[in-house]
């Protein structure tokens, strides 16, 4: 095989690798939503949190919002992708991540990422920042692994199921 021949199936398998990883981001963030207004109900959450999922996966747009955190952490408990002591459940999120399209090694990838932002981040007693600041550390190593999905196709597709 010449080198050319060689460089496009490196670079073809680098894009669709990309976007299969990109479509698992999507169905796992449409369905980690699914919850949302079950969640905003119990905590009394305000609707300006929309904003902050609406504009998750946008590149440069900055989580702030502590009831975000609280919304997450509702939402991840809901899912039983953490324990009740609120630490990330490994074999609940590998199946989540698998249930969502992921092969084992993406999933087990996804684990590890959260893993490693929950033991990076500051300790907060305030658990909704800590799980704030857990979220923008994911989000941030999704991005450095260009698997972040397009909100606009997140979108559409919810709008598509309603």
């Amino acid at each position: 095989m010449g080198l050319s021949l060689r460089l496009l199936v490196v670079v073809a398998a680098a894009i669709f690798g990309a976007e299969s990883s990109q479509d698992v981001m999507k169905q796992m963030t449409i369905n980690f939503g699914k919850a949302l207004d079950t969640c905003r109900k119990e905590l009394d959450l305000p609707d300006s949190i929309n904003a902050d999922f609406y504009n998750f996966w946008k590149e440069g747009y900055e989580l702030s919002n502590r009831q975000t955190g609280c919304a997450i952490m509702c939402l991840s408990s809901k899912l039983d992708l953490v324990d009740p002591e609120g630490k990330l459940h490994h074999g609940n999120t590998h199946e989540f991540a698998k249930k969502h399209g992921a092969d084992d090694s993406m999933a087990k990838q996804l684990v590890e990422l959260i893993h490693k932002c929950e033991g990076s981040v500051a300790d907060d007693p305030d658990a909704c920042m800590k799980v704030l600041d857990i979220a923008k550390c994911f989000k941030a190593e999704i991005h450095k692994l260009n698997w972040a999905p397009s909100m606009d196709l997140i979108v559409a597709e919810v709008l598509a199921e309603v």
